[in-house]
C-alpha cells in the first residue's frame, strides 16, 4: 500500500513533469500546453458519451432483473479516467484514454469480479423477474407475498395448517390501567 502510495504523489508527477519537459523541448512550450488542453477536452467529450452508454447499460440490466455489476465496475473505471483525463500531463491522459476503451473496462470489470467471488466478500441478490419477461401478479385467493406458480420461493417451506381461536376476557391484574394496551374482543392488542 505504501509503494501504491508513493507512486500515486510522488512517481507519477516526477515522471509527467519529465514527459512534459522533454516534448516541451521537442514541440515547443506553447504546443506541449496546447496538446495538453486538447487531450483533456477531448478526453472529457469522449467521457461523457462512455458515461451516458454506461448508465444505459445498467438500467437495461436492472429492468431486464440482472445485478448491473459489469456497468457498476464501468462506471468506476469512467470515473478513475476522468479524473486521469483532467489531470495535466500525457501519461495520466493515456492511461485515461486506455480505460475510454470499452473493451479494457469489460476486462478490468471481469478481473475485479472474479477478485471479489474469490475473497468470498461478494454476494449477489436481485429483486424482480430474474431475467425473462414482466410477469402478472398472482391472481385471485394469492396472498401479497405469494409466488408466481411457476418460480418456487428460496429456502424450505414449511406448511401448515391454523385455527383462530376466541380467548377469555382479560383476568384483572395488579399493573395500572393506563399502562395496559387497548384490547377489543380477545387477548391481542390489534383487534377491535
Amino acid at each position: 500500500m505504501r509503494l501504491l502510495l508513493f507512486l500515486m504523489f510522488i512517481a507519477v508527477p516526477l515522471i509527467e513533469l519529465a514527459l512534459l519537459i522533454k516534448i516541451g523541448e521537442v514541440i515547443g512550450i506553447l504546443a506541449t500546453v496546447g496538446l495538453v488542453i486538447i487531450t483533456a477536452v477531448i478526453g472529457v467529450s469522449l467521457l461523457r458519451m462512455q458515461g451516458v452508454m454506461a448508465l444505459r447499460k445498467a438500467q437495461e440490466s436492472l429492468q431486464a432483473g440482472r445485478p448491473p455489476i459489469d456497468s457498476v465496475v464501468e462506471g468506476v473505471c469512467l470515473l478513475v479516467a476522468g479524473a486521469f483525463l483532467l489531470t495535466p500531463g500525457l501519461l495520466t491522459d493515456s492511461v485515461g484514454f486506455l480505460l475510454l476503451v470499452p473493451q479494457v473496462r469489460s476486462a478490468i470489470a471481469r478481473w475485479a469480479f472474479a477478485k471479489l467471488q474469490q475473497s468470498g466478500g461478494v454476494d449477489i441478490r436481485t429483486f424482480g423477474g430474474g431475467g425473462g419477461p414482466r410477469r402478472p401478479p398472482p391472481g385471485p385467493g394469492a396472498g401479497p407475498g405469494a409466488a408466481p406458480a411457476d418460480r418456487q420461493p428460496p429456502g424450505p417451506v414449511i406448511e401448515g395448517e391454523f385455527t383462530e381461536t376466541e380467548t377469555g376476557p382479560e383476568e384483572p391484574s395488579e399493573e395500572p390501567a393506563k399502562d395496559k394496551p387497548r384490547t377489543g374482543t380477545g387477548g391481542s392488542p390489534w383487534r377491535k
